[in-house]
């Protein structure tokens, strides 16, 4: 089988994925699959007596999201590191859009590699996640 490699340069923007507003039906089955049931996320009397108005997203489920578009534009196995620093609260209703763009071409441990940014904003074009990915291109 002969197995085709995308050709990745720097500048390329891989394809957005864009996400329907968040709910808390979402959070309920994120809770259940991550085995992260804080109450902060899933309990709206306890989110109130954390100060906040409501529930709020799990950050690793924008970091999930992000990691899904990534590995929908190149393979999970070339993927070598994928990090982000948490910036904004997803709240219900949210809408997430992940984006990346390759802005550096590079080896690493003798492989060619892409470094690309990563970001998860909201729609307002807040940006919740940002952080890159290290990518082998074979």
């Amino acid at each position: 089988m002969n197995v085709q490699v995308k050709m990745i340069e720097v500048g390329d923007d891989m394809p957005v994925l864009e996400l329907p507003p968040i709910s808390r039906t979402t959070l309920a089955l994120f809770a259940g699959a991550s085995g992260d049931h804080n109450p902060i996320h899933i309990d709206l009397d306890f989110a109130r007596g954390a100060g906040m108005k409501d529930v709020f997203a799990h950050g690793m489920l924008s970091m999930a999201y992000l990691g899904r578009a990534l590995t929908e534009w190149v393979p999970q196995r070339q993927l070598l590191s994928y990090g982000v620093r948490f910036a904004a609260i997803t709240h219900l209703g949210d809408r997430i859009c992940c984006r990346g763009k390759v802005v550096e071409m590079l080896e690493h441990a003798g492989r060619p590699c892409a470094r690309i940014e990563l970001t998860a904003t909201k729609s307002s074009g807040e940006v919740m996640l940002a952080g890159e990915a290290l990518v082998a291109l074979n």
